[in-house]
């Protein structure tokens, strides 16, 4: 088996937080960033601290390290960090997101706060800034993995115009950034995820009664991501996915990947359809 060292970007808590712990029973060393220090910084709870910690307790080695992903300079520090510390870097997961409270509520993007848009600022900008310190860490030698976490609201109206353009930027910059690397034997991927089992989607489920009964046989931990990762960064032909969107649930069946539970999750393609597959043909 492949470890080495992993930065998940988001991970104080939710998918972030699961994909670290799995990265971390896998025996990788991850970085695990967000801005929650306390457990008072969100009401949702969760610090890097915690799951920093949950990572060593999995079987790896958790480090914990504070960072605002809407500051640029802030990111370049985490990287400079990794090369100093560790001399090396085999993955990067995007998944930090600003994810506003208003993102269940009903109507036209124009009677909820504009702030909606953030979510392209840290979730889009901010993912392509923390690939772009990363790259040459990665590029240094074959074998490394950039993921990007993503959801069927790339191709589906979900929660709004901002929450999909995201999402859809977020398949596409996978796959772009796959055409660049692939000459150094580095793959992109961008991986749908189910819904998921967190503090937030149950939240979200309480708030709304019934409202997301319908995906119930789709919910997932958000160990299950990592776990699927794991397999990706393991697989002798993980080339072969590079600059593709996959259902994380179709890719575990592939790998005989499990949840938790001991099952696997259902693929929500009959939901929802199936991501676009891009042209990597090079215009330029």
């Amino acid at each position: 088996m492949k470890n080495g060292v992993a930065v998940v970007t988001g991970a104080s808590r939710g998918a972030g937080q699961g994909i670290a712990r799995a990265l971390g029973a896998a025996g990788y060393t991850v970085y695990v960033t967000g801005r929650s220090q306390t457990a008072d910084a969100s009401p949702l709870g969760g610090t890097i601290h915690e799951t920093a910690a949950e990572v060593t307790a999995a079987g790896g080695r958790g480090v914990a390290y504070a960072c605002d992903h809407a500051d640029d300079e802030a990111v370049r520090g985490l990287f400079a960090t990794v090369e100093r510390d560790e001399g090396r870097l085999d993955i990067l997961v995007n998944n930090a997101a600003a994810i506003s409270s208003d993102l269940i509520q009903r109507g036209g993007f124009w009677t909820r706060p504009a702030e909606m848009a953030d979510i392209i600022t840290v979730g889009l900008r901010s993912s392509y800034i923390a690939a772009h310190a990363a790259a040459p860490l990665l590029v240094a030698k074959p074998g490394g993995l950039l993921v990007f976490t993503s959801a069927p609201g790339a191709v589906n109206y979900a929660h709004g115009p901002a929450y999909g353009a995201q999402k859809a930027g977020t398949d596409k910059m996978s796959a772009d950034m796959a055409v660049d690397l692939r000459p150094f034997g580095v793959a992109s991927v961008s991986i749908w995820m189910g819904l998921l089992k967190t503090a937030r989607s149950a939240s979200s489920m309480a708030e709304k009664p019934g409202q997301f009964d319908f995906l119930l046989p789709y919910m997932e931990t958000p160990d299950f991501t990592g776990r699927i990762i794991v397999a990706i960064h393991n697989d002798p032909d993980m080339m072969a996915l590079s600059g593709h969107t996959i259902i994380g649930a179709e890719q575990a069946k592939e790998y005989g990947v499990l949840d938790l539970d001991g099952n696997c999750p259902n693929s929500l393609r009959p939901v929802t359809g199936g991501p676009f597959k891009y042209d990597d043909r090079i215009i330029d």
